[in-house]
C-alpha cells in the first residue's frame, strides 16, 4: 500500500489508566508509524478523545457542547503523537477543520496530500468540526478526500467477531466480512454513518488488534492478523 489513513482510539492510548497518556503505548505507536513511514507508506492518523472525553458524557449539557469538546480532546491527543513522532525523527504535521490560532494549520484536502507526499505523517483532528459526527465517521471523510487505499483501524479487539468477544468466550472472528454484512448485523465495528460512508465510497477497512507486537506494521505490509472488511 501506497497511502492509508490509520485510525486510533483516543482510550487506547491511555493503556491500563484509563484516561491521559501512556507514553509507553504512544512511544510504541509512534515507532510503528515510523518504520511504516520509512518503508514507504504515506500515513494519515485521525485520533478518537476518548481517553479524556466522550460525546455523550456531559450529562445534563447541551449535545452540541459535549461533541465540541470531545473534538478539542482529539486536537490534545494528535498534538501528543504528533510530537512523539516527530521524537522518533519524522516530520508531521496535524490539520483541524476549524482554526486553532499557531497550533495547527487549517484542513485542506490539496495542502494535506501535499504533506503526504512529502513524508510527513498528518494528523487529522478536531472531528469534521460538527457535532453528531464521531471521529470513525472523520476516519472515512479524510480517508476518502485523501485517496487512502485502506482504513487500518487499530482497536481494542483483534477484529470484527459475530458477538461481543468480551462477552461471549465463543464468539468467532471473521477473517474477511462485507460492509454489506457489517450493516445488516449491526456489528460494532464502527457507527452506523461511517458504514454507509465506507459502502458509497468503497473505502475497504483492516482491523486489528493494536495491542499485538508490531500490528500496524504487519497489517500495512499485507499481513493483516484481523478481519479485512471489504466493500
Amino acid at each position: 500500500m501506497e497511502r492509508v489513513l490509520l485510525k486510533l482510539s483516543g482510550e487506547a492510548l491511555a493503556g491500563e489508566k484509563k484516561t491521559g497518556f501512556d507514553e509507553g503505548i504512544v512511544a510504541e505507536v509512534a515507532r510503528q508509524i515510523k518504520e511504516v513511514t520509512d518503508g514507504g507508506v504515506q500515513v494519515g492518523v485521525v485520533i478518537g478523545g476518548g481517553n479524556f472525553w466522550r460525546g455523550r458524557s456531559g450529562g445534563a449539557i447541551d449535545r452540541t457542547k459535549a461533541d465540541q469538546i470531545g473534538m478539542m480532546a482529539t486536537v490534545m491527543n494528535a498534538i501528543y503523537v504528533s510530537e512523539m513522532c516527530r521524537h522518533t525523527g519524522l516530520e508531521t504535521e496535524v490539520f483541524t477543520p476549524f482554526a486553532c490560532g499557531a497550533f495547527t494549520k487549517l484542513f485542506s484536502k490539496d495542502e494535506a496530500v501535499r504533506c503526504l507526499e512529502a513524508g510527513k505523517v498528518t494528523f487529522f483532528a478536531g472531528g469534521t468540526g460538527h457535532p453528531y459526527f464521531s471521529t470513525d465517521t472523520t476516519a472515512v471523510l479524510r480517508a476518502v478526500e485523501i485517496g487512502a487505499e485502506a482504513i487500518l483501524l487499530a482497536k481494542a479487539v483483534d477484529g470484527v467477531y459475530d458477538s461481543d468477544p468480551k462477552e461471549n468466550p465463543d464468539a468467532v472472528r471473521y477473517d474477511e466480512i462485507h460492509i454489506q454484512e457489517v450493516i445488516h448485523k449491526q456489528l460494532a465495528v464502527v457507527d452506523l454513518t461511517a458504514s454507509i460512508m465506507c459502502m458509497e465510497n468503497r473505502m475497504p477497512m483492516l482491523v486489528f488488534g493494536l495491542n499485538e507486537k508490531d500490528s500496524i506494521i504487519h497489517t500495512a505490509q499485507g499481513k493483516l492478523h484481523g478481519t479485512k472488511v471489504s466493500v
